[in-house]
């Protein structure tokens, strides 16, 4: 499985493997690119019916955390939402 998990992150842009997650760190240069941000990954994550865990931090900063928590780890669905994250500008 870690295999697995190290391959698929190999094909996405900037994800870490934290535990039985995947996190990535977006900076912004204001407040409002951030939102913006944020309510297009919920578009996405609508979509998916999947939902990242969201952190807003110091007004410019976003954190975002994926996993699948029905199976306390990561699933094929993780990585296909965090490739589908990668394409928002």
């Amino acid at each position: 499985m870690k295999e697995e998990v190290e391959k698929r992150l190999r094909q996405l842009q900037g994800w870490t493997l934290v535990g039985s997650v995947i996190e990535k760190n977006y900076k912004f240069a204001n407040f409002r690119q951030a939102i913006e941000f944020v309510n297009k990954v919920a578009d996405i994550a609508e979509a998916e019916n999947h939902h990242p865990d969201v952190l807003l931090w110091n007004w410019n900063n976003v954190k975002l955390t994926i996993t699948t928590h029905a199976i306390n780890g990561l699933s094929e669905h993780d990585f296909v939402l965090a490739s589908k994250v990668d394409t928002v500008k």
